[in-house]
């Protein structure tokens, strides 16, 4: 579980004749909710384990031993419960607003674009055909020209900004347009690396055993999906493609590469790229792309740009074109017929993630419409379950928090005066979006038809493209939103200095309007001060106010800040979710940095809210217990295997327990459990990570 997310850099951002299925979703109860009154979840506890040994497992132990995972999901707990109750929520509304829409409402693209994705007899019927037009394109490519071209005109801007690379797999590189961050004024256009279905280059570069077995199930899945897609000589074609995907792999930067933004502020005009990265023609990649008329853009990571460039002119031309061939058809798979989405589900969720079932379709549904339309699905959920009350109340606890964290940057007693006066400034300046933006996303120029998912998907993500291009050349505005207010989730744009805090996330158990405050701010009060810390992670507090990338520290105080975060990197370093696999700290270091500060800041803030008078209890625990209690379960979570040893390998954050345990690294937390030497967390005083 992610929950919270770090735009590493850039600035950083996963499917109606089915009537029966249809009904069967709208009638799903809403969970039962997941705290009693004391505002925590007494039965998750485990009184059996000291709070100082293991506090993750004394808060959610109990809850960990008695709750499997279900079938469709590799991962369970605090999130996917608030996430589950989010889908069905929003599939209602998907659902009610589309009966009496207008046509070509947003309400009917929703809809539309919903029942197209459930139409499977449709889908069935359509069989392969809607391949056909872009299969013929790739088999027309007869120079390497032509196949830049081809290349350019598939360029999107579907970007995984968590990790800087491509979202969807046809594309050998992924466009994101967002502010300069050398000139804030402006909006600059990042190339980045992409062109692997696996999740990350050690999927095809680390040699263990168990990646080896990986390796070998993706070949067998690249030949199927091209044998259901009628290829010919579906096994030859799938050793070129993963030939070259193992190729380009060992071009790609690392994750800890492409979190540094120093050495991704690559500025490179257009006759730059033909002199640095020989091998693709630039003029047509960027001309088919409509892209000529920017003259320059921010080569995220120059040595996969120069080594995928070198690929294009070395490798067979034919090889590129089965390449081309099947990471079309794998971006597809959820969109075709039922085989194609079986085996999609079988590589990507079953043999990457552990998952034993596929979600049922309707939540795939969910997914997809809040991927093409999700501003305007938004709006819907906004309307119905986030009211006014709810946005003031999280207003106020994200000024409350502001002030707790202006007031340590005031006893930092290492800054100097210079470093703390850019900090402040920084923080004033920074731009929170509470629940939803100020300003809705219009889909006036999308067309949605009511029987063509595949269409719709395709028009959906040109549309998105044009979205981006449009950007080029206007004012910046630091108030658009890169999630969508149904997600349970939060996230830091550092380049803009902002955050969007979206309205999913502010439900119980994160924030529940019926218990003490403490709670509130272990949890999303916690979430919150989160974001606000990634600011002054250790990539955030790279860029000053405006969001420009600037070094704003004296020598002696970065200096300071850098130790630490070597500190921290070494606590996390020592963390073994499997005897043969550690946390990267160094990977999840701007993750650790937030999570130890915005917790402080939590504390500080919710402190500062308490009336001098005796200190209350509720159901036996003092309110600073209940506080550490919320946070810890706020990360109550199981996770398959699989799914843990992919994130180890591909997330800048680190499991749920290890977050759960940060804990240690703060005083208040020791005074209200009385945690003692010798227990298996204590940190002695000087040991203990205080980065803000």
């Amino acid at each position: 579980m992610t929950r919270t997310a770090h735009l590493r850099f850039p600035v950083r951002l996963a499917w109606i004749t089915a009537a029966a299925l249809v009904a069967c979703a709208a009638s799903a109860a809403e969970p039962e909710p997941l705290v009693d009154t004391t505002g925590i979840d007494r039965a998750a506890l485990d009184q059996s384990v000291k709070p100082g040994d293991d506090f993750y497992a004394f808060a959610n132990g109990t809850w960990v031993k008695n709750h499997e995972i279900p079938a469709d999901r590799s991962s369970w707990g605090t999130f996917a419960i608030v996430d589950e109750l989010t889908e069905k929520r929003t599939a209602d509304l998907i659902r009610g607003a589309a009966k009496n829409a207008n046509s070509g409402s947003p309400a009917a693209k929703i809809g539309n674009y919903y029942f197209a994705f459930l139409n499977e007899r449709t889908i069935e019927r359509r069989g392969a055909r809607p391949l056909a037009a872009e299969l013929k394109r790739i088999d027309a490519i007869h120079d390497r020209d032509q196949l830049a071209a081809y290349l350019g005109w598939t360029l999107r801007a579907d970007v995984d900004v968590l990790n800087n690379t491509n979202l969807h797999t046809e594309n050998l590189f992924g466009l994101w347009v967002a502010q300069d961050l050398s000139d804030p004024n402006r909006y600059s256009g990042f190339l980045l690396q992409g062109g692997l279905v696996m999740p990350d280059r050690d999927y095809y570069l680390n040699p263990s055993q168990h990646m080896a077995e990986i390796r070998a199930r993706y070949q067998s899945h690249i030949e199927r999906v091209l044998r259901l897609a009628g290829t010919t000589d579906a096994r030859a074609d799938a050793a070129k493609v993963y030939a070259l995907e193992e190729r380009i792999a060992t071009v790609h930067s690392s994750r800890e590469e492409t979190g540094d933004v120093l050495k991704g502020n690559n500025h490179w005009s257009l006759a730059d790229f033909a002199s640095r990265a020989p091998g693709l023609n630039w003029a047509a990649f960027f001309g088919a792309a409509r892209l000529t008329a920017q003259h320059e853009f921010v080569a995220w990571q120059p040595g996969a740009v120069t080594g995928i460039s070198a690929l294009v002119a070395s490798e067979p031309l034919e090889t590129w074109k089965a390449y081309a061939r099947f990471h079309y058809i794998e971006a597809a798979s959820p969109y075709l017929p039922k085989a194609f989405v079986d085996e999609y589900f079988a590589f990507h969720e079953h043999t990457l993630s552990g998952t034993p079932e596929q979600s049922p379709r309707w939540k795939r549904a969910v997914a997809a419409t809040n991927e093409a339309l999700g501003e305007a699905v938004g709006q819907l959920y906004v309307a119905k379950y986030f009211p006014a009350s709810e946005k003031a109340r999280a207003e106020a606890m994200v000024s409350n928090l502001l002030a707790a964290f202006a007031a340590r940057i005031d006893k930092l007693d290492w800054m100097a005066p210079a470093t703390r006066a850019e900090a402040k400034a920084k923080l004033a300046a920074l731009k929170v979006g509470v629940g939803y933006p100020d300003h809705w996303r219009g889909y006036g120029g999308l067309r949605v038809m009511p029987a063509d998912a595949f269409g719709n998907l395709e028009r959906a993500r040109l549309f998105e493209y044009d979205r981006n291009l449009a950007k080029f050349g206007m004012p910046v505005d630091r108030s658009e939103w890169v999630m969508n207010p149904q997600l349970v989730n939060a996230v830091n744009l550092p380049a803009m200095n902002a955050l969007n805090i979206p309205a999913a996330i502010l439900q119980p158990p994160y924030f529940d309007p019926q218990r003490d405050p403490a709670m509130d701010y272990g949890g999303t009060g916690a979430t919150i001060g989160h974001e606000i810390s990634h600011s002054f992670d250790d990539q955030g507090a790279l860029f000053d106010s405006t969001g420009r990338l600037r070094n704003w520290w004296t020598e002696q105080d970065y200096a300071h800040f850098k130790a630490a975060g070597a500190q921290l990197i070494a606590q996390f370093n020592a963390y073994h979710p499997f005897p043969d696999i550690s946390v990267n700290g160094n990977q999840t270091l701007s993750e650790n940095i937030a999570d130890v500060a915005g917790l402080s800041a939590a504390f500080d803030a919710w402190r500062s809210t308490r009336k001098d008078g005796p200190a209350p209890t509720l159901a036996g625990y003092s309110l600073e217990q209940l506080f550490f209690i919320s946070f810890a379960q706020s990360w109550q979570n199981k996770v398959r295997e699989a799914a843990v040893r992919r994130r180890i390998v591909t997330d800048g954050h680190a499991p749920a327990e290890y977050r759960a345990d940060t804990v240690r690294n703060l005083d208040p937390w020791y005074a209200a459990f009385n945690v003692q030497p010798g227990e298996k967390l204590y940190l002695a005083p000087k040991d203990r990570v205080r980065v803000w």
